[in-house]
């Protein structure tokens, strides 16, 4: 079809420029106090799930 390769050539170079705005998004761009938030809800959610026993199965 006409222009298929004008679409694919757009999406190559939105594509190329996503991953050059991710590369320079780091990590530790967000604040401590943000980080500390999320980990604590992160034990939060870990300590609230119950554990479910191993049971061995004898098949």
């Amino acid at each position: 079809m006409y222009g298929d390769h004008v679409h694919h050539l757009l999406h190559h170079l939105r594509a190329q420029q996503l991953r050059c705005d991710t590369a320079h998004r780091h990590r530790r761009a967000q604040p401590l106090r943000t980080r500390l938030g999320w980990r604590l809800v992160e034990v939060g959610l870990r300590l609230a799930t119950p554990r479910v026993p191993h049971v061995p199965r004898f098949d």
